[in-house]
């Protein structure tokens, strides 16, 4: 039986799952290596903790994440998406962007490899930093980076290339800190310095709402100054 054009007939395996304090997909950050102090833990699935299958991987620093959007499965897709970079706008062809709402909802991340441990009780256990992947999000593979390869300083970056990345400036008052796990404060305000709402909203009266390590953090943006209101 000949396979129909454009149809692949391989199922993809999940072989890991990601687990970190992103437990919602407000707040995570856009990209991969945006925010470097938050660690994520990748427990794989039985059939693949095979020590073996890591040999050599600690002779590279940072890997890729081939993985799934998870929380973007749709039965159909779209030929134009709006970037939220854009202020979404703007329409742009889904394959100029790094949309999940894709024929195939795969996502590609560079992160860096902080540790590979053996002893856990799941292990191996690799540790990460970087990564943009919600908690509980399916992996499907992961491969080296390859730094003679894999880096282009000069390569174009379309429309990402006219926009500025300003970080805010974060207030997070000392009695609302306390609500926290000491080792938490910095990741917070790294991911809130990157500013999770949409670009099209700049309400200074409004206030969002952000699940973070199983905290409600809720806060205000004003004048490029972001201010916690309240830690639940």
């Amino acid at each position: 039986m000949s396979q129909l054009p454009g149809r692949c007939m391989t199922t993809m395996i999940i072989i890991a799952h990601i687990e970190n304090a992103y437990t919602e997909k407000f707040g995570v950050p856009r990209q991969s290596g945006r925010v470097q102090s938050i660690l994520s833990r990748i427990l794989f699935e039985p059939e693949y903790r095979n020590p073996s299958a890591f040999r050599g991987l600690t002779d590279f620093s940072h890997l890729w994440l081939i993985w799934e959007f998870s929380e973007a499965r749709r039965s159909s897709w779209s030929a134009t998406v709006r970037p939220p970079r854009l202020g979404g706008n703007e329409r742009l062809g889904v394959f100029a962007t790094r949309s999940p709402f894709r024929p195939n909802p795969i996502g590609l991340s560079c992160v860096k490899l902080e540790r590979l441990d053996f002893d856990e009780k799941n292990g191996p256990v690799l540790t990460v930093s970087g990564a943009d992947l919600m908690n509980g999000t399916p992996i499907y593979d992961i491969k080296p980076y390859l730094p003679y390869t894999d880096s282009h300083p000069e390569a174009a970056g379309g429309f990402t290339d006219h926009l500025e990345e300003h970080l805010l400036q974060v207030i997070l008052p000392a009695h609302l800190a306390g609500a926290l796990s000491p080792e938490l404060i910095t990741p917070l305000k790294e991911v809130l310095a990157q500013d999770p709402r949409p670009r099209y909203q700049d309400d200074p009266e409004r206030v969002y709402g952000m699940t973070f390590a199983g905290h409600n953090v809720r806060f205000k943006v004003s004048s490029g100054i972001l201010t916690v209101c309240d830690i639940l």
